[in-house]
């Protein structure tokens, strides 16, 4: 006799300088308790000298190779919007995708960020106020996270971007769904009064990441009732996270965003449910290890 064929999936990510991501190994891993079989692939802009312009050329010869779906990172993230045939809620109000589906003849656009820090907040800060909150970073990334915070129910929340006029664009877009009065735009002048008053910061900005060492905060305007939350997962400690710690701060990393946003997108990719505390699990072997 012989066994049934297992399911077989083919997806991607695409991005500039992601040769190091871990995101095939948390899908594989799953697949692989799932019974599903599946490639995950990645496609590096700076390997490849993808722009872009070959957008539209790479979603049709990947829908034609038979991908299921593509994840989606920097710096395409906004830009491959244009592209596609439908947008979850979340894509649409934010205009950033990071996880692609073809299905039904169309390329569907979802922010899995969203989700992702969402139930990452959740699980690690369930008791936290949140009437002030200070975003630093209006990107995709930060864009996303922004729209979890509000979600979640933080009273107010005030972005703070080195480009103002992106954070301004964010805080339109937001405040058309949550109202004028939970959002608004601080300056980096600003940022000592601004966390003097505020329940908690979150850093979406790539400062704290390894090859952007550093922190974007003065140790002297981190506190121990001012909860720190930090999207940067290499290294999962950052500066920004020690400081916090070191004056009693709550803090929070960003190694469980990554895992959620993976959940939400292999479930995508797969209609099959996610073991999300298995890959929060692989997640952080693959991170000792140095993957």
């Amino acid at each position: 006799m012989t066994s049934p064929q297992r399911a077989q999936v083919l997806v991607g990510l695409i991005g500039a300088g992601i040769g190091s991501s871990h995101s095939p190994l948390l899908h594989q891993a799953e697949a692989d308790r799932q019974g599903i079989r599946l490639l995950y692939t990645i496609i590096d802009s700076d390997a490849s000298g993808l722009t872009a312009d070959d957008l539209p050329g790479l979603l049709r010869w990947a829908r034609t190779l038979g991908y299921r779906g593509l994840n989606v990172t920097y710096p395409f993230k906004q830009q491959i919007v244009r592209h596609l045939d439908h947008l979850s809620a979340e894509a649409r109000t934010l205009g950033a995708v990071n996880t692609v589906v073809f299905a039904d003849g169309g390329a569907r656009g979802h922010n899995t960020d969203v989700v992702g820090f969402a139930r990452n907040f959740r699980r690690n800060f369930p008791a936290q106020p949140t009437d002030t909150v200070v975003q630093l970073g209006a990107g995709g990334a930060g864009s996303a996270v922004a729209h979890a915070m509000l979600t979640l129910g933080a009273g107010r929340l005030t972005l703070v971007d080195i480009d103002e006029a992106r954070a301004h664009r964010l805080a339109g877009l937001l405040a058309a769904q949550f109202g004028t009065d939970r959002i608004a735009v601080g300056a980096h002048a600003d940022l000592t009064g601004l966390l003097a008053g505020a329940d908690g910061l979150i850093n979406t900005t790539p400062i704290g990441m390894a090859h952007h060492p550093g922190s974007p905060v003065a140790p002297e305007n981190l506190r121990k009732d001012l909860w720190v939350a930090d999207i940067v997962y290499r290294p999962t400690d950052t500066a920004l996270l020690r400081t916090a710690r070191a004056t009693g701060a709550a803090t929070l990393h960003g190694a469980g965003m990554s895992v959620y946003q993976a959940v939400a997108a292999f479930e995508h990719f797969t209609g099959v449910p996610a073991d999300a505390e298995a890959m929060l699990a692989d997640s952080a072997e693959l991170l000792r290890r140095g993957h």
